[in-house]
């Protein structure tokens, strides 16, 4: 018998179109709480755990003083969970994203949902993916502390899937998400849905590179998994 494997799914940008509604609102969240950050520093982190995100920004912005990075970081993420919150009627599905998750678990594979997007969050893209009848565990950000690139929350995913890291695949849009994925030695595919460059896709550790969750059904259904 074949031992069962596992795909570990991300799900902002990956199987629900967010990268630029989360680009979109980090920037104007940041801007109204004091710090002016061009557009593209923000996409380069979006997946990215939150705090690390906004202390990487306010070093952009030049802000130094620590009580001032304090009331700004403290204010922009208010900002952002409800600018994101008020934008939740322009999230939409991506290509495939459906069909992924019900291919994969019709094909035996064991799906979890791998986010750690804050509960209300992934509640949202959750109800909007529905597909719950096809997928075995999920996680959110009430399960860690900190998000992408670290480990921990893909290492739940994984525990919760009951396999082994070498019967794993990660599937993500970030490069967090094959960083997370490597330190832990499961392998990683890529979706160009979070739009990343395939070079940069590459040198964070992804061994396969889709155009979106229907490309990566083809490789499972291909064998290329």
């Amino acid at each position: 018998m074949t031992s069962p494997r596992a795909l570990l799914l991300d799900v902002d940008g990956t199987l629900v179109d967010s990268t630029y509604v989360h680009v979109w609102t980090w920037h104007r969240a940041l801007a109204e709480a004091g710090a002016q950050v061009p557009f593209v520093e923000v996409h380069h982190r979006i997946g990215k755990d939150g705090s690390t995100l906004v202390t990487e920004l306010l070093d952009v912005a030049g802000i130094d003083d620590d009580d001032e990075r304090d009331r700004v970081a403290s204010r922009a993420k208010e900002l952002h969970s409800e600018y994101y919150a008020q934008a939740g009627d322009s999230l939409r599905v991506l290509p495939g994203a459906r069909e992924l998750v019900r291919g994969a678990k019709e094909q035996g594979w064991i799906t979890v949902l791998a986010t750690s997007a804050p509960p209300s969050e992934f509640a949202e893209a959750r109800e909007l993916l529905d597909v719950d009848e096809y997928v075995d565990a999920v996680t959110t950000g009430e399960d860690v502390d900190q998000a992408k690139p670290d480990p921990t929350i893909v290492a739940i995913a994984l525990e919760r899937s009951g396999v082994d890291a070498a019967d794993a695949v990660m599937v993500g849009d970030a490069t967090w998400d094959a960083i997370a994925a490597t330190k832990l030695g499961i392998r990683s595919v890529a979706v160009r849905t979070g739009g990343v460059g395939d070079a940069e896709l590459r040198e964070a550790g992804f061994s396969e590179i889709a155009d979106d969750a229907a490309g990566v059904l083809h490789l499972l259904t291909s064998g290329t998994l």
